[in-house]
């Protein structure tokens, strides 16, 4: 370990492998990838790596670059440098849309439901590119098994719903696209204590069914508690990364930021 003044420099631990040493296919990957708001660089560099069937968490002080990434991997923001790949095939040049086709699902911050749309229409919309009736039907009855409060409220206004029922609203849409992976900006915003360890519990019974999860969170104790590996972004570069476990006990993390993040 080094530590730089007033900057925490950890060497990122190695990605994991799978068993006879052969490298697992990845499902998001970026690498060595700068981005820039206008003359301005906000993300140095960053390399991140998603396996398939992992929860991973990004963390970071305000400013950092969090949802900067993750508009990155969304393709809201420009790669200036680098490459981004899902599944192997390189996608930084490619639309959001198109990237939303090949399995991408975003759990916007502050949710972002349709207001004037009801449950069900909020719900139906995240299956918009799909036309598998059967599986649709079968998707909606998941997320009622996760959500029981929006079966019991589909004709209701989403803009009339609390904040955590929003949340749910959020999360179950893009489970209806049947995503690879789920991209969760700040889950926790907003949301009383008790709201936000329920929503943490679904997060990873939704991870358990397969589907990967890359959450940024402030909330650095409960994101490191359910995640398999984590980052940690400062000014832009990754400066800290490895197991989650490990890094709930790191003493650098401790001092720098699991009282700030």
């Amino acid at each position: 370990m080094s530590v730089a003044p007033s900057r925490v420099v950890v060497r990122p631990a190695p990605e994991p492998r799978a068993a006879g040493h052969k490298e697992r296919p990845k499902l998001l990957e970026l690498r060595d990838v700068t981005t820039h708001y206008g003359p301005i660089r906000v993300l140095h560099k960053v390399n991140m790596t998603i396996y398939p069937g992992e929860m991973v968490c990004l963390l970071g002080g305000n400013a950092s670059g969090k949802s900067t990434t993750l508009k990155t991997i969304l393709g809201i923001v420009r790669v200036s440098e680098g490459e981004l790949y899902l599944n192997g095939e390189r996608v930084d040049g490619m639309s959001t849309a198109e990237r939303i086709e090949r399995g991408l699902a975003v759990v916007p911050e502050n949710r972002r439901i349709f207001p004037k749309m009801t449950v069900r229409e909020n719900l139906e919309l995240g299956a918009y590119l799909r036309h598998d009736r059967a599986a649709i039907r079968e998707d909606m009855d998941y997320v009622f098994s996760l959500f029981p409060r929006l079966g019991e409220r589909l004709g209701q206004l989403g803009g009339t719903m609390s904040g955590g029922e929003q949340q749910m609203l959020a999360m179950g849409r893009a489970l209806m696209s049947r995503p690879k992976l789920i991209l969760m900006d700040e889950p926790s915003m907003g949301l009383a204590p008790l709201f936000v360890e329920k929503i943490f519990e679904i997060i990873k019974q939704v991870n358990e069914r397969g589907i990967s999860v890359f959450v940024v969170e402030q909330n650095a104790n409960i994101a490191l508690s359910i995640a398999d590996r984590g980052y940690v972004l400062q000014t832009g570069e990754v400066v800290l990364s490895g197991p989650a476990r490990e890094l709930l006990h790191n003493e650098a993390m401790k001092r720098a930021y699991l009282g700030d993040v």
